[in-house]
């Protein structure tokens, strides 16, 4: 049984997605009932929403707009990961705001669609310091080439747990290994970050990714964080650009299928409760 924490559920009558226009292939509603169904036969048990990116003033209303659909009777949904904007002075009212609400479970902020800048900048680190001694986490969506980043944001917060999406993005496609094997070993080494086995099958070949394509990849992010520090997560509906929910829940299944049963069970959910006390 899996706990998928990573959904993003796209609304378009209620939410600004600005980036939308410039992916076709995913500019429509990807709705929660649409979601549960599959994920209900695939053995999801327990989610958490993923910020989608909204339009800065409605950043709010994405997490209410979530709330309500997990306070529906037999919802799938038990928290959300919230956008945010550390680069900004109203930061620490926002901060304290999210902490009062225990629907909110962590923070993100994708910083690979933002200057470099943006991350390196003096209010964006000190914001990132107030986490320390919260509840909350941070994810981290970046590319391989900005390890550097990463590490330095590591380094801020010692007792932040931070949640490194997607196996740190390869280039699946490409065969791009080595560079980014290098980087993931160094994220490892902090004890403070968790890496998320996450919708990879976006990053390969959509017509010709197998299993044996994605197991390099999988098998350097069990080799470096091992299983204590992985959860799971579908990035539905990111994940639709490389085949299926369902096709994503089966190839999981056949990548950790040589593990002890209490490893994979670690990934699959337990970690993930643990974290973020589901």
């Amino acid at each position: 049984m899996f706990v998928d924490s990573h959904l993003h559920l796209i609304d378009r009558s209620r939410l600004s997605y600005p980036w939308l226009a410039g992916v076709e292939a995913l500019n429509r509603d990807h709705l929660y009932d649409a979601y549960a169904r599959e994920a209900r036969r695939a053995g999801i048990t327990d989610v958490l929403h993923m910020e989608v990116d909204v339009a800065e003033t409605d950043i709010s209303q994405e997490t209410r707009m979530v709330a309500d659909i997990a306070a529906a009777p037999g919802s799938l949904i038990r928290g959300a990961i919230s956008s945010c904007r550390p680069e900004s002075p109203d930061f620490p009212a926002f901060l304290d705001q999210s902490l009062a609400d225990p629907f909110v479970k962590g923070f993100r902020r994708v910083l690979h669609v933002v200057p470099d800048e943006v991350s390196e900048g003096a209010l964006f680190r000190e914001n990132i310091r107030r986490l320390s001694g919260t509840r909350l986490t941070f994810d981290l969506c970046t590319l391989p080439h900005q390890v550097e980043k990463v590490l330095a944001l590591l380094d801020l917060a010692p007792d932040v747990t931070f949640v490194l999406d997607h196996c740190g993005v390869p280039d699946i496609a490409s065969a791009a290994h080595e560079g980014w094997a290098r980087g993931i070993a160094r994220v490892a080494e902090r004890p403070n970050v968790t890496v998320k086995l996450s919708g990879i099958v976006a990053y390969a070949d959509p017509g010709s990714w197998e299993v044996a394509t994605l197991r390099p990849y999988v098998d350097t992010v069990l080799e470096c964080f091992g299983p204590a520090r992985m959860v799971w997560g579908s990035d539905w509906p990111v994940v639709t650009l490389g085949g299926t929910l369902s096709t994503w829940v089966a190839a999981t299944h056949a990548l950790l299928a040589d593990l002890a049963p209490d490893d994979r069970r670690a990934i699959l959910g337990l970690n993930a409760r643990r974290i973020w006390s589901l």
